[in-house]
Formats: C-alpha cells, structure tokens, sequence
C-alpha cells in the first residue's frame, strides 16, 4: 500500500515538473503562426491573418508584409520578393481617397517623408523598393526591364489592396524613376493607372550619365553598350505610353545642365501620338523647340515638391 501511494506521488510530481517546463519553454520562445498563404487567400484578410510573416512564408504573387500596411509583391521578371508600403490619410476614409503610387529616382528608395507628406495632402500612398534596393529581394537592374516587371507586379498588386480604389490610380516618378516608370506603362499598356506625372527625370543614356563621363556613385552601363541601354531610356518610352503625361520641370533642372531633356521627352510623347500630354502649366499637346523655351517652374516651387505634385495629381484626377 504504502508502495503504491509513494508510486502515485512520483508519478504526480513527474507531471506537475513536465507542466512547469514546458510553461517555461512556451514563456522563452515566441510563437509563430503556422500560416499558409494560397491564391485563394483574399488581400483585405492578409494583415488581420497574418501579422508580422516572414519573408521566407510568402509564395504568392502578393502576400502581407512585415508590419501593418506593408506586402510583399513578388516580381514576375525576377522572382524576387518587392517590399511595398502603403501610408493612407491621417483623416480621410482610405479607400475613398486617390492614391499615387511613387516611382524612386537614381538607385535609392523612397524616403517614406514624402509619402507621409503626400497622405497629408490627401492621399492614400504606395512605394516599394525595387529589386536590389531597401529590404527587397533581387539585383540592382538600374531601371531596365526587371525593374519594369517589377513596378507593373506592384501597380497591378495596389489595384487589390483593401486600403486602395482602383479607379483613381496615379503613377509619379521622381528623377531616373521616369525610365522604370514609362517602361512599365509602355511595356504594359492595360495598367490600372489614370496618369503619370514626371518630375525632371532623364531622357536618354546622355542626360542619365550626364555626358557619359565616369560616375562615382552609379555604375551605369557604358553609353556604348546600346543592347543595355535600349531598356533605359525613357525617351523611347514615353512615346509609347497611353495615358496622360504631365511633365513637371523647373526654371533650373536638379541634375542637368540644360533643359533639353525636358523638351526632348514632351516632344517625343506628342509625336508617338499621346492623347494629352503637358508641360508644367503650358498649353496641352504643344511641341517646343530649344530656341525658344517655354515658360518653366520658378526654383521655390520645387522647396515643397509635394505640394507641387499634389497640385497636378488632384487635377489630373479630376
């Protein structure tokens, strides 16, 4: 009897000690959803579903991202996954808003101020980080066909997003984002996008490289490499693009020493038969000729460019 009782109480003891370690284990070790995303998963449920998933979860052409309001787009032409964010109106209703979607200039990424500063104006906002750049997969493709897959997988992706209508899509490209940015709309003609709107970017290998000299910071292809450069100059694009085309360019160009690149890619958007196309506030569908430039930006306008850009996307949407 008493060899029982001692028995029953080691066999008590045994379980009350495997309760607390395993409580203890649970306690140190964080828990991870054993989620499954599929084709089938519906967008507006990725975040409630799946705060915080991996990277290495996601297979799907569009899956939650890392934190609220992010998604992970994967790009077609690559396979690498495109980390994409979406900053929404501190007072409006998301989805009612219009939303612009933010192509980077040279190889960086979008300082996520500007987005901020856009949703302030009024905007649901969508960048991304092209492959090679911030936190996405893939190699740095400086602005080629790669990275044109890639801004076409994010623009048809934000299309779905719950926060996004699709209706009132409008593409803005700073700088050498025109390359990826026309690229895309050329390359993809059924795009869900209302317009783009083009500040002082470049329009082919000489005003990229300003002169094809040697570059520090940039390794471009050399400007003798045509096979390379035929996908990076947006001047060949923006004769091909079908929405409407708003060029912004001030009195003083960013980077250029002369505003040629300006008229070479109004020009060139006219003549491959665009339906609207204007230079700042100038007349609509007019060529111009370097001897006689037209009226451009004053420089301070360029001290909030995006007020600036606000200013012409509600217009354009409009």
């Amino acid at each position: 009897m008493l060899m029982k009782k001692a028995a029953q109480s080691k066999t008590k003891i045994t379980i009350v000690l495997f309760i607390f370690l395993s409580t203890i284990a649970c306690a140190s070790t964080p828990s991870i959803p054993n989620i499954v995303l599929s084709s089938q998963t519906p967008i507006a449920d990725l975040q409630q579903n799946a705060p915080g998933l991996a990277q290495s979860d996601c297979s799907d052409a569009v899956c939650a991202g890392p934190e609220p309001n992010t998604y992970w787009v994967k790009n077609p032409g690559s396979g690498a996954r495109l980390l994409t964010r979406v900053v929404t109106p501190p007072d409006d209703e998301a989805r009612a808003a219009e939303t612009l979607i933010l192509v980077p200039g040279g190889t960086g990424t979008i300082d996520i101020r500007k987005a901020r500063r856009l949703a302030d104006l009024g905007f649901t906002v969508v960048f991304f980080d092209p492959d090679g750049r911030g936190s996405s997969e893939g190699t740095e493709d400086f602005g080629g066909s790669i990275h044109q897959d890639g801004l076409a997988a994010v623009i048809q992706a934000t299309a779905s997003f719950p926060e996004v209508n699709p209706g009132k899509i409008g593409l803005v490209s700073y700088s050498y984002g025109i390359t990826m940015a026309s690229g895309a709309l050329a390359r993809y003609p059924d795009l869900p996008v209302r317009f783009l709107i083009d500040w002082e970017g470049p329009a082919d290998r000489m005003d990229t490289t300003i002169g094809c000299g040697p570059n520090q910071r940039i390794a471009w292809p050399p400007c003798s490499d045509s096979s390379a450069w035929l996908q990076r100059e947006a001047v060949t694009f923006i004769s091909r693009i079908r929405v409407p085309y708003q060029r912004l360019q001030s009195e003083k160009d960013h980077v250029q020493p002369d505003l040629s690149h300006a008229i070479d890619m109004v020009n060139a958007a006219i003549q491959g038969g665009a339906e609207w196309v204007r230079l700042n506030d100038n007349p609509i569908n007019l060529s111009y000729s370097l001897d006689a430039l037209p009226r451009m930006l004053p420089e301070k306008a360029d001290s909030d460019l995006e007020l600036l850009i606000a200013k012409y996307a509600h217009n354009l949407f409009n």
